[in-house]
């Protein structure tokens, strides 16, 4: 997992490569790092410039930048989002050429990205969307962690009557 906001540890391409030269078992690379597409372009060029064994790139950071990460080569994502149906159908979409579609659904989500991704209280936001969604019971954290406002659970309720609306459009 290549993820320096987290770990503090960076991950060159070069040290990367080497890797994958080096273990055959390793087959897949978990790319997180942020900024990071100018990266993952990097992975991809130099593995095929050095006749490197092609190897799977997963992407992260909440699929905040997917549809760009998959025309840089990426091969899907690994990542949490209460809607992972979006991230898969964004991908197939994305496999299939149909890549105006593939954005026009994932911008319809963008609002709902982009809010569960708030440091620190994004948690609490997913927590709840999967709740309301029957995929969790509550959507309580554990202490210390964020609990929703009253003023959250409204701009959630705006943000999916919006996605909902945007869904219908797309149909």
């Amino acid at each position: 997992q290549d993820y320096p906001q987290s770990t503090g540890v960076n991950l060159s391409v070069e040290c990367f490569n080497r890797m994958v030269n080096d273990f055959p078992q390793l087959v897949m690379l978990k790319h997180e790092d942020c900024p990071g597409l100018e990266k993952l372009t990097q992975v991809r060029d130099s593995a095929e410039k050095q006749g490197l064994r092609r190897v799977s790139v997963l992407t992260g950071n909440g699929g905040l930048y997917l549809p760009q990460e998959l025309q840089r080569g990426a091969d899907g994502a690994m990542t949490g989002f209460a809607y992972p149906e979006m991230l898969t159908a964004v991908v197939t979409l994305h496999a299939d050429g149909e890549t105006k579609h593939a954005e026009d659904l994932y911008d319809a989500y963008l609002p709902l990205v982009r809010y569960e991704q708030q440091p620190g209280y994004g948690l609490a936001v997913r927590k709840e969307v999967l709740r309301r969604r029957g995929a969790v019971a509550c959507a309580l954290s554990r202490a210390p962690g964020p609990v929703l406002s009253r003023r959250g659970h409204e701009e959630l309720d705006h943000l999916t009557t919006r996605l909902d609306s945007r869904l219908k459009e797309l149909e």
